[in-house]
């Protein structure tokens, strides 16, 4: 009896065994029965962009996008274009249409009051190229150029015959300016008066909250943040094309441009540094301040360059399982050629959507009501709560690039593994994450490869 229940013990053991093997040697293949994730998520998502349209549509009934990247003069009319009068100010409401520079009538010695700079601002069709020293110079260069650089109500016959045309007209002498592409300002050239009005409108700048100076930053570097990502995109597609036929040289070209980057960087910043702090000329306190800051932007650079110069120096002898890795990679996008195209789908739906999310920025920066003051000229104030719809706004930005980003990982990482059992991979992937993953994609803002397996 002992022996033959030992027997059947062994018996039940191997046939446990054996199933057990059969079942992990099973074919793997996706999940047929699939449901919805994360369906909170989605919906607590849903509410997130409802609040955010109305912010939106706040922020375009409120505000005036046009005031902030035109320039307004002292009487509420926008530069360059008409303009509706503004009750009890006579010189509001003016056809602005070819004037669409900013002039102020202090120039050389503006002072900031009230996070403004004080001196009466004009609407001027030119900038002053030369000095003028007399009302006589002002009205020749009126009649001459079309541009007035007296207050509206003076006529250009009167500059030299009323007797408040002192009070009317810019101080005198006036400099040479030219146009400056931020806010369309006129911005002395003289030495002494550039250097008296970049340091109030610096100034201006450092005593803005958080929000005014992001939207300072944006209008002031538009052009250079355009062509950086338009040479990114480009570049990103040389490298995507070209390392599927020479995988060794690219992967030793990319760490050497990577490492003559980082030497490149410190190497500036540490000459920056050195040229700045040796310069005479450096007087203003913000230009000191500037020096300091070079100072640890060079320190910061040279310890990242040291650590990830280490990185490589360790890992080195890795660069063969890379060169495999990008073969691995090359074989799929031979069979999924698609997948380079996918980036590019997500890079204009990121682009339509942070030029959305920028002019709403901007409503957001000019909503405020036109208050008359004392001296018959126009203040705006902003309403109140402002700075939080703003924080809201920066959320979204954050939230929704993450989840859009999520959408073409999740799309990529569903057309390789489903590459093995069907045809037309790009669609299925789509699909499936747009039926079943909307949840999920909400709330895992960054996939990995771990996440494959989900699909």
């Amino acid at each position: 009896m002992q022996t033959s229940s030992y027997l059947f013990k062994a018996w039940k053991q191997c046939l446990y065994k054996c199933t057990y093997r059969v079942s992990e040697l099973r074919e793997w293949r996706p999940v047929i029965s699939r449901k919805c994730t994360d369906p909170l998520w989605l919906l607590l998502f849903f509410l997130f962009w409802a609040g955010l349209m109305f912010v939106t549509g706040y922020a375009v009934m409120a505000g005036a996008a046009e005031r902030l990247v035109l320039g307004y003069d002292s009487f509420g009319n926008i530069c360059g274009r008409k303009n509706v009068p503004v009750k009890g100010v006579p010189l509001s409401g003016k056809d602005m249409t070819n004037k669409k520079y900013v002039f102020f009538l202090n120039s050389c010695s503006p002072e900031m009051q009230s996070l403004k700079i004080s001196s009466v601002s004009l609407c001027v069709s030119s900038c002053p190229q030369e000095q003028l020293n007399s009302l006589e110079d002002l009205q020749s260069f009126a009649r001459n150029n079309g541009s007035c650089l007296c207050v509206y109500n003076l006529s250009i016959s009167s500059y030299t015959l009323n007797p408040k045309a002192a009070e009317l007209c810019p101080t005198l002498p006036v400099p040479p300016s030219k146009s400056f592409p931020l806010f369309n300002r006129c911005v002395p050239q003289h030495a002494e008066c550039y250097s008296n009005y970049a340091s109030v409108l610096i100034s201006v700048v450092n005593e803005m909250d958080v929000f005014h100076r992001i939207l300072s930053g944006i209008l002031a570097g538009r052009d250079t943040v355009i062509g950086l990502s338009v040479l990114a995109l480009a570049f990103s597609f040389i490298v995507v094309l070209t390392f599927r036929f020479i995988r060794m040289l690219l992967v030793h070209t990319l760490i050497a441009l990577v490492v003559f980057g980082l030497l490149f960087v410190s190497g500036v910043l540490w000459w920056l540094y050195y040229d700045y702090r040796n310069d005479p000329s450096t007087e203003l306190e913000t230009e000191k301040e500037n020096v300091k800051f070079l100072f640890g932007y060079a320190i910061f650079s040279t310890t990242v360059t040291v650590v990830l110069l280490s990185l490589i120096l360790v890992l080195r002898k890795r660069l063969q399982s890379t060169v495999q890795l990008f073969q691995i990679v090359g074989k799929i996008i031979g069979r999924i050629p698609f997948l380079l195209f996918q980036p590019l789908w997500t890079f204009l739906i990121l682009i339509v959507f942070w030029v959305f999310w920028v002019a709403v920025l901007l409503s957001l920066g000019t909503a405020g009501t036109a208050q008359t003051t004392s001296e018959g000229q126009v203040e705006y104030r902003a309403f109140s709560g402002i700075c939080y719809m703003a924080w809201y706004h920066f959320v979204g930005l954050i939230w929704t690039s993450e989840f859009i980003l999520a959408c073409q990982q999740m799309t990529i990482a569903g057309a390789v593994v489903t590459c093995y059992f069907n045809s037309f991979l790009i669609l299925i992937a789509l699909f499936l994450y747009s039926q079943h993953y909307k949840g999920f994609l909400c709330f895992v803002l960054e996939e990995n490869g771990d996440n494959l397996g989900l699909l």
